[in-house]
């Protein structure tokens, strides 16, 4: 069986839950870094990880690593690669990446570079010297960091995070692939009870009932390399039927949502309608003062609003005092709540049982888990 390399980015924070789905999905030489985890397995994997992979923005193929501390070193590193074993003559492959801490700090000279290496190898190999490129496409992106440069192909397309269930969403939603991560660390459980006080899109509930039925969270989707001859349709079909068949109905979750404003409320409906969940979710409209759970026990995920602005701000302080007055301590429901504002806890009223830092986008936020119950 022949090994592949392969490198999957995801949200700073988020590396150790991205390298266990990595691991439970069978791939060899996990290794977490940065932002990043690189794995090793078969061709098999590249479709298995696009289908599967929760908290990943994206899978790409590894094509090498070398230094690059020249634009020369940069030429010649690249034009060493097999560009031949994934992009035939017709193929398309546009060129992008970024240079972070290197000598090779201008990104549209090493994008020309790299472009060029690439035609120069497939010149060499085909013995043409006009690329169409009208054919399937295979995105090359490079990446230097402190003078080493890291080729890959992406075989997504489209980030993961684009589940095709959200049209449409509020402003500043938490991203999908967020939201799985951060209730993979609230251990949601097929069996488990889950409320957003905050529903926005639905994004947190919705990625929970898939999480708990087990949906692939690619089913709805296609990727790049699916268009690519060297990965054989045999295997995406494959991997998409072993997919479904992990789906579970035997479940006992559900999923409660709740917004102050009736739009948004519709808007998680429509989103949970699309995704397929909608029979394991149910939507309210009300705010937080009045939010009381309805079961025993439960988890609790929301993301607050913040405020940008001087009264906005002052708005969301007094939804984290509303948020500690109905949040309380109990040994049967665990909280976790993302945000921003450095002293939430002192709104909320009550420290963290653990912090633990993320980045919603470009937005620096802490995950704030309450779980330990009453004192």
């Amino acid at each position: 069986m022949e090994k592949y390399y392969y490198l999957a980015p995801c949200h700073f924070g988020l590396e150790s839950v991205l390298a266990g789905e990595l691991r439970r999905m069978g791939a060899e030489e996990v290794q977490v870094s940065d932002g990043r985890v690189r794995f090793s397995g078969a061709l098999a994997l590249l479709a298995r990880a696009n289908l599967c992979l929760r908290t990943a923005e994206r899978v790409f193929l590894l094509m090498g690593e070398f230094p690059a501390a020249s634009f020369e070193q940069l030429f010649e590193g690249t034009k060493a690669l097999p560009w031949e074993m994934w992009i035939d003559p017709l193929d398309a492959f546009p060129v992008k990446g970024h240079a972070i801490s290197s000598k090779l700090h201008s990104v549209p000279d090493c994008q020309a570079i790299v472009k060029k290496a690439v035609v120069e190898r497939l010149k060499s190999r085909y013995h043409i010297h006009w690329f169409q490129e009208t054919g399937a496409v295979h995105r090359v992106q490079f990446a230097i960091h402190k003078d080493q440069a890291s080729l890959l192909l992406d075989t997504s397309g489209d980030g993961l995070h684009k589940r095709g269930y959200r049209k449409n969403s509020k402003l500043a939603p938490i991203r999908e692939t967020l939201a799985a991560g951060i209730l993979d660390l609230a251990r949601v459980k097929p069996f488990s009870m889950v409320y957003d006080p905050f529903c926005g899109s639905g994004t947190f509930l919705i990625e929970s009932a898939l999480r708990a039925a087990n949906i692939p969270p690619g089913m709805h989707r296609t990727f790049a390399a699916e268009e690519w001859n060297q990965v054989p349709k045999a295997i995406w079909r494959q991997e998409r039927e072993l997919a479904l068949d992990g789906i579970r109905t035997d479940i006992e979750f559900q999923g409660f949502g709740s917004d102050v404003d009736s739009q948004v409320v519709a808007l998680s409906v429509a989103n949970a309608k699309k995704a397929g969940v909608l029979s394991r979710l149910s939507f309210v409209q009300k705010g937080i003062e009045h939010f009381k759970p309805t079961t025993p026990k439960g988890i609790v995920l929301c993301n607050p609003p913040y405020g940008k602005r001087m009264l906005e701000q002052k708005e969301a302080e007094r939804i984290y005092r509303s948020m500690g007055e109905v949040l309380l301590p109990r040994t049967d429901f665990s909280y976790y709540i993302i945000s921003p504002h450095e002293h939430f806890e002192d709104y909320f009223g009550r420290k963290a049982d653990k912090k633990r830092k993320l980045y919603n986008g470009m937005l620096k936020c802490q995950l704030y888990q309450y779980f330990r119950g009453k004192a």
